[in-house]
């Protein structure tokens, strides 16, 4: 039996986020459901608390750090010390480079990689203390490039090496980072992809399944199951990782 500990998840309102709150909470953690609009976390915290579990939705912007300061603070308060993290907030801003504004390339940026440094920054505090935690940050297949994403791309590339950092610095006080690479999952991401190059998106879904080896789509549950490893206890000698979750292979 795993012992119960507090996960934060970010960009948990639906999706991989919800997914993978919902499987944290299953898991018999207590769960902190972080969204921009704290309304929108209402259906994530009603399936965890439907399901057993114990869960509070927290509105932040990832990207500001008196925002998360403040979110942590009322985790740790209300729930206890955070221990187990999920980076999953994110945006996408798609243009060729050509067409893309700088606004869209900070904004981007913003929420991954500055979300995911100030919320690690602001938890690993609380793993140290108890000399234990577990940080997964959510990358992509788009690190390796994907057309129209350059910004996207450069995020979840950043998201790499970011994890394998904070693998190298906090190992020492029993907290393991890692980084999930999910390729083409059906949420509402790649639902607005498929809206942006004027394709049907179960046509769009029909393409790409074509494309994966196992000969389907993912789905928010295959990510989640990934993480829920990842932030169990048996997972303490695995840090530093990126776990490409594709259904197949990707160069």
């Amino acid at each position: 039996m795993s012992t119960s500990r507090v996960a934060v998840v970010t960009g948990a309102a639906r999706g991989i986020g919800a997914a993978t709150a919902l499987r944290l909470a299953r898991d018999g953690h207590a769960v902190a459901v972080l969204d921009l609009d704290e309304s929108a976390c209402a259906g994530t915290v009603s399936a965890v608390e439907e399901a057993g579990g114990k869960a509070i939705g927290v509105g932040v912007d990832v990207s500001r750090s008196d925002q998360v300061t403040a979110a942590v603070e009322r985790v740790a308060a209300e729930l206890g010390a955070p221990t187990i993290l999920v980076n999953n907030a994110g945006i996408i801003r798609d243009n060729l480079l050509f067409k893309m504004t700088e606004e869209d390339w900070d904004a981007v940026l913003g929420v991954h990689l500055r979300g995911a440094f100030l919320m690690s920054k602001a938890c690993q505090t609380f793993m140290t203390q108890e000399n234990f935690g577990r940080i997964v940050n959510l990358s992509s297949s788009s690190a390796l490039g994907n057309r129209g994403q350059a910004n996207y791309s450069a995020a979840k590339a950043g998201m790499q090496g970011f994890t394998k950092t904070l693998a190298i610095e906090l190992g020492r006080f029993g907290v393991t980072a890692n980084a999930v690479a999910p390729g083409f999952i059906q949420t509402d991401m790649t639902a607005a992809t498929a809206e942006r190059v004027g394709v049907p998106f179960e046509d769009f879904i029909a393409g790409a399944a074509q494309q994966i080896p196992v000969g389907r789509v993912g789905q928010p549950d295959d990510i989640a199951a990934t993480i829920s490893f990842l932030c169990s206890e048996e997972a303490g000698f695995v840090s530093g990782q990126v776990i490409y979750v594709a259904g197949g292979p990707l160069d």
